[in-house]
């Protein structure tokens, strides 16, 4: 089943910019975050994340499989 996926415009103190899920209870704002589509896997939502910026990396709550740092 396809999900709903975001990207935070603002990154964290390392610099990645976390993909999350919709059902993700940690979901920035609206106003925080972009909409990068719906996808059967967080990889398929990283791979679009890293298209707006390369360094984005997973939640580690919603997408602990694509969570690398």
């Amino acid at each position: 089943m396809k999900m709903n996926y975001y990207v935070s415009l603002d990154p964290q103190d390392n610099g990645d910019h976390e993909v999350h899920s919709q059902a993700c209870r940690v979901l920035p704002k609206p106003e925080e975050r972009l909409f990068l589509g719906e996808f059967y896997t967080c990889q398929d939502a990283l791979r679009a994340a890293r298209k707006v910026y390369l360094t984005s990396d997973g939640c580690r709550i919603c997408s602990p499989g694509c969570h690398s740092r």
